[in-house]
């Protein structure tokens, strides 16, 4: 192969270095050659030498060590306050377990080291030579094709894992997956069962944050419904509404196609309507309804992010998004203040890009109201930002320790009239000043007396 120039980080070119120096074969393997060779910034640069971990250990003795690998023959060396891993070339065992090697047995060649990897992408090796490439990876790139190394089915049964990771670099390259590779992901899918949920959803996050996410979903689905089994129902169901021309499944696919990258509103689009199939109804004139689709599809999203073990966190923003995709919310100065104040600003502007991808998945002919209501709810939140207008209690030009020395005793009650204020204030029913709003609020008080 033609020798190709990487440019390589001072700790990286001093590791191989000092492993050439000392008489070892060294190399960078994996994804950061694949990278390279992209054209894009590696993220992590790993090293395969020759050197059996005591060899590394020697050469590196003036260097501080982690020995968390070396079980699989990785010894990391801390070069200039970041750490280095560097693995002996192997050939792997069994896997007995479907995730890691029972046993190593190191070997001195770098192309018996590249046989075992997954995908030929990830089989590609730098070194004084220039890339190392005996599995055709550096032309799958330029193909932009996902092809295992050797049997796929083989590469499979070792740790099904890689049917995720395949899938997913797919979606994150913009790859397709060669037919082979594709067949046997799908015929060795029932292996999924055997992976830890939580390596499965961490790779299903990648997939969905992906640009390609929306091809890979759709050319295997058979695979996502063994991760998510209530999706299957959605596959092909017409949804028998002018609003919509794609059943739902296809309309989820393409709402995540329309949102940006980022895994908590991809997965929201992709549990946004999960619902429907349970809510279906259709009225006397054929046309079908979906009367409370978002609680049914939030209560559904929350049970499924609960078995994929998703982040409590991101499980409950995702949850909340379900629920209020298709909420009302007025238009005007005072609704948007009004959301605001139960939900919060961040909430809303993930809320508006769900309700923006929602609608430019729906039938064209109709989805412009929507979306034109999605930007004039957008303008306004804009507005009231950007006038600083208040929505939250701590907004309000009182606090309950202001209106305490004024009389007013500490207790539920004094809650209830400082809520009470704020509801005022985003009315336009009262101007949000102290002295106006201690004013009101003692009227209150007397006005109720302890029921204001």
């Amino acid at each position: 192969m033609e020798k190709k120039q990487i440019t390589l980080p001072g700790r990286i070119a001093t590791a191989l270095g000092i492993l050439r120096d000392a008489g070892h074969k060294a190399y960078i393997v994996g994804g950061c050659v694949r990278d390279a060779l992209m054209g894009k910034e590696p993220y992590d640069w790993d090293i395969a030498t020759s050197a059996v971990p005591d060899e590394v250990m020697a050469v590196f003795e003036g260097y501080r060590q982690v020995y968390s690998g070396l079980k699989h023959g990785t010894v990391t060396v801390v070069i200039d306050g970041e750490p280095v891993e560097i693995t002996t070339f192997r050939i792997d065992g069994e896997y007995s377990d479907g995730r890691r090697p029972d046993s190593v047995q190191f070997t001195g060649s770098i192309v018996t080291d590249l046989a075992r990897r997954d995908f030929t992408i990830n089989a590609c090796a730098f070194g004084e030579e220039g890339v190392v490439d005996p599995f055709g990876g550096a032309d799958d790139i330029n193909k932009r094709i996902i092809r295992c190394v050797g049997d796929p089915e083989s590469r499979f049964r070792e740790d099904a894992l890689r049917i995720l990771r395949g899938l997913r670099f797919a979606s994150t390259l913009g790859f397709d997956i060669d037919k082979p590779t594709g067949e046997a992901m799908l015929s060795c899918a029932d292996l999924l069962k055997n992976v830890s949920q939580e390596r499965i959803t961490a790779e299903l996050g990648k997939i969905l944050a992906g640009a390609g996410a929306e091809k890979v979903l759709s050319d295997f689905r058979e695979i996502l419904i063994r991760i998510i089994p209530e999706i299957e129902p959605t596959i092909g169901f017409d949804q028998r509404s002018p609003y919509h021309i794609y059943d739902v499944f296809e309309h989820t696919l393409h709402s995540v196609e329309n949102i940006e990258n980022d895994p908590v509103l991809r997965t929201a689009m992709l549990l946004h309507d999960i619902g429907k199939p349970v809510c279906f109804h259709i009225d006397g004139n054929g046309r079908g309804h979906f009367y409370g689709h978002n609680e049914v599809s939030a209560q559904m999203a929350d049970e499924i992010l609960k078995r994929l073990r998703y982040p409590s966190q991101d499980r409950k923003e995702i949850v909340e998004l379900v629920r209020y995709h298709n909420a009302t919310i007025t238009p005007t100065a005072a609704g948007v203040k009004r959301f605001l104040s139960k939900h919060g600003e961040a909430f809303l502007q993930k809320l508006l890009k769900v309700r923006l991808a929602d609608a430019l998945a729906q039938n064209p002919a109709y989805a412009d109201k929507n979306i034109e209501m999605v930007k004039r709810i957008q303008a306004l939140l804009e507005e009231v930002l950007e006038r600083k207008e208040c929505f939250s209690l701590h907004d309000l030009a009182v606090t309950g320790d202001i209106l305490i020395s004024r009389g007013i005793p500490r207790g539920v009650r004094l809650g209830e009239i400082l809520d009470r204020l704020l509801s005022l204030v985003i009315e336009g029913s009262l101007e949000n000043s102290e002295d106006v709003l201690i004013k009101e609020a003692l009227r209150l008080y007397n006005l109720h007396g302890d029921n204001p």
